[in-house]
């Protein structure tokens, strides 16, 4: 038995900013809330890390 699991996009449905998170959510069966918590605690070193992780997933991955 194989299970199918639907390709990572961005959300156009369950999106604040760009739709990492909400694609995120969608992709791993959990609420996009904890990815955008995941993401403000990120920014709270200085910022530097949470942008550049968010920037780079926003390029990687495509747009539903």
């Amino acid at each position: 038995m194989s299970t199918s699991r639907a390709p990572l996009r961005r959300s156009r449905r369950n999106r604040i900013f760009l739709g990492v998170c909400g694609g995120l959510g969608e992709f791993f069966g959990i609420s996009a809330f904890w990815f955008r918590l995941a993401f403000l605690i990120a920014l709270l070193p200085g910022g530097v890390p949470g942008i550049l992780l968010y920037l780079l997933l926003w390029l990687i991955i495509p747009s539903a």
